[in-house]
């Protein structure tokens, strides 16, 4: 949110004819404090009432503007009471719907009335019809004044009608027009020049107000050169909000942590593979920003089962060898058994000392941790989001490591950083993601974190081959499990279900088992779901690990982490329902040994577009960052970045999937700004973020 604190009087919005303080306290509400925000709060359309349409050749779906007399009022019973009005022009006729109404209303309406109307056509019962449409009453023989140019429809909030929005727009407009309010051009004139763009006070009005011949669909579609000058600046702020913020990072003092090898050294001798030259060269990369004095930022972004977590690993034993405690957050309790696990195999035997944390630990497990995590004999933490609750206290935290960062707000991520400070000095972060951005994306999401790119998968990695059937053959589908058991395979069995309840996902899964179990007499078959003890879930996973189960039905609990080599069949139920990353990562669960393995995606009913896009991607390519991209395109960026929740990348006018080829441009602009005109940072980011900046201080 913006805070008020920039607002002065001169532009005080209480200077604006119709603006008194109630108005003034709901428009802050749309992050509007002043008359210049107002300038930037934007169309999000435009309505053409530059001409009459005859009814006679109107088209159903389209906004229009229409001149009739009344030939009939009435009002209509039927599930809720309604005032229909028939209107006439000579050329056709039109029903006028309105739901909510007054008598005075009803009374204006009566026959003979000369009306000029504007809304959408539909279809309706009786012919075409407007639902309460904008209309006004004309004298019998009056001309009704046309606008000249295309009228701005603005987001509005509850208690601000889009008229009284547009009135005082109307007012800031003609002061900006006149000069009477001076906007400050942020974006150097330089730049300006060489790209063509107008002047932000022309760019500015012709967004407002385009003229009569503009393109209409160039102006939704955010193709005007106008539009893309201002998305250009709005850009530049989030990008130089992020520079800043990644200085004042490094103004910030840690502990160089040298590594000494020892521990290293006796872990990589034994694992049974070697470490690709991927990964080889991002721990390159991490060792050398850990022995700096200020703290590392780093994103690692890698596919399904590229191997993050070894790399995670020797991170954390270069803090160890240096004397200080690692700790890793995973969003899961199922992510964070699974790592929990992973650690204890490769570095208990070198003698380290784990600690487990999570909300789910009893008082006397939880006080026992607490007391090794405080004292230092916890010299590798791993939880869930309780390891920055207030009563966690670290003894001596070098590196924090966090899995699967989407799934956290930054926040969160910060909590845990601010947790490790001892005096002046912050924790190494490295933050790992298995849901691959593209880079354009990261460029401008991540400009804060150096990132760093794990693109190679271990060799002997068989593709899965993926289908995508109807549920009507199931059947089918039950035979192929019955078979891939007969060759000892195992096989996932994924239920997923609209619903947030994790009552109601554990009762499908329920179900599905115990059918699937009539069904395959021979066949071992296991539940795993989130209403399960950690301890149960555990049990279960590891007998499926040892080869004790051959069928194991679960939720989508299953989806990051889990590693059976022997699993060579996923099938997806309700695949339709779930997001290409979920699946992707579903997916990665199969495929882990030398086995071909193969996904089934089945869905239920008719396919919506969007899911039958989803679909084919998932079965046209198995490459992380592709489907990412084809993500973005399909949900949007907030949801990709998981932003959604957080008000993230909340954009005024840029819209990262459109405008995604100008970031290079805006990093480029983003250093000549720094270089020689350090003075409009400040005033760029004030204008379009405010004091939201990117990271709350918690």
């Amino acid at each position: 949110m913006k805070s008020p604190s920039h607002t002065d009087d001169a532009t005080s919005l209480l200077k604006l004819k119709g603006v008194g303080p109630k108005v003034a306290e709901k428009l802050q509400r749309l992050d509007i404090y002043n008359q210049i925000d107002l300038l930037f709060h934007l169309p999000l359309r435009y309505q053409d009432r530059t001409h009459i349409h005859p009814m006679g050749s109107l088209k159903v779906a389209s906004e229009v503007q229409v001149v009739g007399e009344v030939q009939l009022t009435e009002i209509k019973y039927a599930r809720r009471r309604m005032l229909l009005s028939r209107i006439a022009d000579g050329t056709g006729f039109l029903t006028l719907r309105f739901f909510h109404f007054s008598n005075a209303q009803k009374d204006l309406l009566k026959r003979g009335a000369r009306l000029l109307c504007y809304g959408e056509v539909r279809r309706g019962k009786a012919g075409l019809e407007m639902t309460h449409p904008e209309f006004r009453i004309l004298r019998k023989d009056e001309t009704p004044v046309l606008d000249d140019r295309l009228s701005p429809v603005y987001p509005t909030t509850e208690g601000v009608h889009q008229l009284t929005l547009r009135n005082i727009m109307a007012q800031v407009l003609e002061h900006l027009q006149n000069d009477r309010l001076h906007l400050q051009s942020l974006v150097p004139s330089d730049i300006r020049k060489k790209y063509h763009w107008p002047s932000l006070k022309q760019a500015l009005l012709y967004i407002h107000y385009p003229p009569l011949e503009a393109k209409l669909d160039e102006l939704e579609n955010g193709e005007h050169i106008s539009q893309q000058s201002l998305v250009v600046e709005e850009l530049l702020a989030h990008h130089l909000s992020l520079r800043q913020l990644r200085l004042s990072m490094q103004q910030e003092q840690a502990m160089p942590l040298l590594p000494t090898g020892k521990l290293s050294d006796r872990f990589l001798a034994q694992l049974p593979f070697t470490l690709t030259a991927a990964q080889q060269k991002v721990l390159d990369d991490i060792e050398q920003d850990m022995q700096q004095d200020n703290p590392m930022q780093r994103l690692v972004q890698g596919d399904v089962g590229s191997g993050k977590t070894v790399v995670a690993a020797l991170a954390m034993l270069q803090a160890i060898e240096a004397g200080f405690q690692a700790v890793i957050m995973a969003p899961t309790e199922l992510l964070a058994e699974q790592h929990y696990r992973n650690f204890k195999n490769w570095l208990e035997p070198l003698g380290l000392k784990l600690s487990w944390l999570s909300g789910k630990l009893k008082t006397a497990q939880r006080r026992e941790a607490l007391q090794q995590i405080s004292s230092g004999e916890g010299q590798v933490i791993v939880g869930t989001h309780a390891l920055f609750q207030q009563e966690v206290s670290y003894h001596r935290l070098g590196l924090v490591v966090i899995d699967e960062q989407h799934r956290f707000g930054v926040h969160q991520r910060l909590a845990l950083r601010e947790k490790g400070q001892q005096g002046n000095f912050y924790p190494h972060q490295l933050i790992m993601t298995a849901t691959p951005i593209p880079r354009t994306l990261a460029m401008t999401a991540y400009a804060d974190l150096d990132c760093s790119v794990i693109d190679e998968l271990p060799p002997g990695r068989i593709p899965v081959e993926t289908v995508v059937i109807p549920d009507s053959k199931r059947s089918a589908v039950v035979q192929r499990v019955e078979h891939a058991v007969q060759q000892g395979r195992q096989i996932y069995w994924v239920c997923t279900l609209i619903e947030e309840s994790e009552a109601l996902q554990a009762q499908t899964a329920e179900e599905t088992a115990s059918a699937l179990a009539e069904a395959l007499q021979d066949v071992r078959v296991a539940l795993v779901h989130g209403r399960l003890k950690p301890e149960q879930k555990e049990n279960v996973m590891q007998a499926f690990k040892n080869g004790d189960i051959d069928l194991l039905v679960a939720t989508t609990v299953i989806e990051v982490g889990v590693d059976v080599p022997n699993a060579s069949l996923m099938i997806i139920e309700n695949a339709e329902r779930l997001g290409l990353s979920q699946l992707h990562q579903l997916r990665g669960r199969v495929g882990r040994g030398s086995n071909e393995s193969a996904c089934v995606l089945m869905y239920q009913g008719t396919l919506s577009d969007t899911a039958r896009q989803r679909l084919a991607v998932m079965r046209e390519t198995s490459d992380g960052f592709e489907i990412a991209r084809k993500d973005l395109e399909i949900r949007g960026p907030g949801e990709v970045l998981g932003t959604r929740q957080t008000g993230l990348m909340q954009m005024r006018i840029a819209d990262l999937q459109r405008d995604q080829h100008l970031l290079p441009l805006v990093s480029e602009i983003a250093s000549h700004v720094y270089q020689n005109y350090p003075e409009n940072i400040e005033p760029l980011i004030q204008r379009w973020i405010g004091s939201a900046t990117r990271y709350v201080s918690v």
